[in-house]
């Protein structure tokens, strides 16, 4: 049985040699496919080492250089999208073109990165006194980390690790153990690509990996995406030990329909938004805030879009929505549809059936009605296919609800109003909108986060705040005078 390990300095290490190791289930059928070995601290002091030593020679490349690096690495990711997007449904159970999906969206960070020529200039002003002249510089950090979740095994680390390398620091990353074997294959391509050994390196690990990295004195950064109490954690102790920090936590996103709004795009929209890749996104819809009387034509339409919704291994053609990934999470959704019911939702369509013949991690699309906010279903992220509805009055009724809630990470409207539009996208306290979009991911230029609990320390995930993140500024102030007489006031520009 083929055994994961860490890719160190260039190549991936013996994994038969490692003192403990994970399973790691195919989704689809709930067999045991591999095993991932679980790196030491010694195993993850030695990748740390890997990147300090690759660091001085890297950040001394020409920006131009990295970029022709990555250029290359997006030609391999290309060629070889096919396997890497089968890799993905293997350990993930997404269904291929989601899969695809995932790979172009991580592509296009790394297309923003090849042009960090530009990124990285600073500013300059010419006599800023009289014979001096003042400019910045964009300067790479060192060392980063990032540490990943199990959902987007290739998308999201390619939020962290282009623009890092590209801003000439070196890398660790620790992804999910879950499924490894994504973010394995993308260090050999990177490795294929010209990046020299060092640069990027892959630990495979548990909380001990992750504690060494946020303890380590040479790791200046740590980028994650995860759930709100792990955030909070790795915010609070690579904070302690002198860290930056971005770290992305939970969501609990609301679409708020309007009763003007065209509901056959809404539903269309919700399909994909609440149940695409199983609800298995921080960025999925999970509740419908329905203004007025249009809940139940909303029902009309969803309970058979649901109905007729294809549920199986993701590798097989025309599949819409593949398994969870793993028992443990598959039962822990269940758990909240079973308090969904005990606390006095109405459970429209019951997905816990759907495919129960199967030795798989399946879950169908799951659809309640007068869910409240009291209810653990409206106030926790479940991260499964489970879509809730709440009823609620008007307008400001709903829009005081998303305000209220503890996460801000993701919301939209469906509405044909663009006065009530604008003043949602004004109005409402979290991080990313949508407007007729139920998915509001910012395209790679831009930068992606949430507000309150969904989002801890001050800078948003790739775009621009990704190239504040991954780099420190230096500001220089120069003069070349011919004789200088010693001056006992504060220094003023003349």
């Amino acid at each position: 049985m083929r055994i994961y390990s860490h890719y160190i300095d260039g190549h991936e290490t013996d994994g038969s040699q490692a003192q403990a190791s994970l399973p790691i289930f195919n989704p689809a059928n709930g067999e045991e496919q591999a095993r991932v070995a679980l790196a030491s601290k010694a195993d993850t002091e030695r990748a740390i080492d890997s990147a300090k030593q690759a660091f001085d020679a890297w950040s001394k490349v020409s920006p131009l250089n990295r970029a022709r690096v990555l250029f290359r690495f997006k030609a391999l990711v290309e060629a070889h999208m096919d396997e890497l997007a089968e890799l993905i449904c293997l350990q993930h159970g997404k269904v291929l073109e989601d899969a695809r999906g995932e790979l172009v969206r991580g592509l296009e960070v790394v297309e923003f990165a090849c042009g960090i020529p530009h990124l990285l200039k600073g500013e300059h002003t010419e006599q800023v006194g009289t014979g001096v002249d003042a400019w910045s510089i964009n300067q790479p950090l060192g060392v980063v980390a990032g540490i990943s979740p199990f959902n987007f095994p290739v998308m999201v680390p390619m939020w962290m690790f282009p623009i890092a390398i590209a801003c000439g620091n070196t890398f660790v990353m620790k992804p999910s153990e879950k499924n490894p074997a994504p973010v394995l294959r993308i260090a050999e391509l990177l490795t294929q690509a010209g990046l020299p050994d060092g640069v990027f390196n892959v630990i495979n690990g548990d909380k001990l990996a992750v504690d060494t990295l946020l303890c380590h004195q040479d790791v200046q950064a740590i980028s994650f995406v995860g759930s709100t109490p792990v955030a909070e954690y790795i915010y609070s102790k690579a904070s302690a030990h002198g860290k930056r920090v971005q770290a992305l936590g939970g969501a609990k996103n609301h679409m708020l329909l309007m009763p003007d709004a065209d509901l056959e795009l809404a539903s269309n929209a919700l399909m994909g938004a609440a149940y695409g890749s199983a609800g298995e996104r921080c960025m999925a819809i999970s509740v419908v805030l329905a203004v007025a009387d249009v809940a139940d034509a909303l029902i009309e339409k969803l309970q058979p879009k649901i109905a007729a919704l294809k549920v199986g291994n993701g590798l097989e053609p025309g599949m819409e929505m593949g398994p969870l990934i793993s028992r443990a999470h598959l039962d822990k959704v269940c758990s909240y549809i079973d308090s969904g019911i005990q606390q006095g939702a109405v459970c429209l369509v019951d997905g816990r059936n759907t495919l129960a013949d199967s030795e798989g991690f399946f879950l169908g699309a799951t659809l309640f009605d007068g869910v409240t906010p009291e209810m653990q279903i409206y106030r926790e992220e479940i991260f499964g296919p489970v879509l809730c509805i709440v009823r609620v009055a008007d307008y400001d009724s709903a829009l005081a609800l998303i305000n209220q809630h503890e996460f801000g990470n993701g919301t939209a409207i469906f509405t044909q109003s663009g006065e009530l539009a604008r003043d949602f996208c004004h109005s409402v306290q979290v991080g990313m909108v949508g407007v007729n979009v139920p998915i509001p991911v910012p395209m790679a230029f831009h930068s992606f986060g949430g507000w309150k609990r969904s989002l801890f320390g001050p800078l948003h995930m790739h775009g621009p705040d990704g190239v504040r993140f991954y780099t420190r500024r230096k500001a220089v102030t120069a003069r070349w005078p011919k004789q200088l007489s010693a001056d006992f006031i504060m220094p003023t520009m003349k």
